[in-house]
């Protein structure tokens, strides 16, 4: 941890150290979940094309539960005796991931590009999830219903970018750029 993160106090049960170590972990699913909520948003100002509409609605209700997913993890910080820190500021300074990288593109390009992004944050919930285990049940079933959430918006998005044979046109894109430009192709 950069700064003790040890709250003077926490929920029963709970050792402060402990707490510590969770409230660190779920900071970073704070960053992240803001993050992607943002750039969930970017993408229905942004998508263009004749899926606009089909991108652009679905979009709309990930964008609303990825917002409660964040108000749930600030919540369970505040609970810890943390400070959960939701400022921009904040974000970009502690996140260890690049912001999103296209612009206004076609749809298929915008889904290719944030089956990347889920890719992303689903390994690091599930990274979450293991330590959390470790630690506290409550924390760690917050997460995991996160978890399930978030498999089911990529399983959305994964759904436009399957050909019928049954493959991901993005499987071996590395970047978004590489995910958008494989997906409409």
């Amino acid at each position: 941890m950069a700064k003790n993160l040890t709250p003077d106090f926490t929920v029963p049960g709970l050792e402060r150290a402990a707490a510590g170590r969770l409230i660190d972990l779920l900071r970073l699913r704070l960053h992240a979940l803001n993050d992607l909520h943002l750039t969930l948003k970017h993408v229905h100002w942004n998508v263009v094309g004749p899926h606009f509409i089909a991108v652009h609605q679905m979009v709309d209700p990930q964008v609303d539960r990825v917002r409660d997913m964040a108000d749930d993890v600030a919540e369970r910080i505040a609970a810890l005796g943390g400070v959960a820190q939701g400022t921009p500021g904040s974000l970009v300074k502690e996140r260890t991931w690049d912001d999103y990288s296209i612009g206004r593109a076609d749809a298929i390009a915008h889904l290719g590009a944030l089956d990347i992004v889920y890719t992303g944050v689903i390994g690091d919930v599930r990274a979450a999830i293991k330590t959390a285990g470790e630690i506290d049940p409550a924390t760690e079933d917050l997460l995991i219903e996160q978890l399930r959430d978030l498999e089911q918006f990529q399983w959305f998005v994964r759904a436009h970018l399957e050909n019928s044979g049954g493959s991901l046109t993005t499987a071996r894109a590395a970047t978004e750029e590489q995910a958008a430009a494989a997906a409409g192709a």
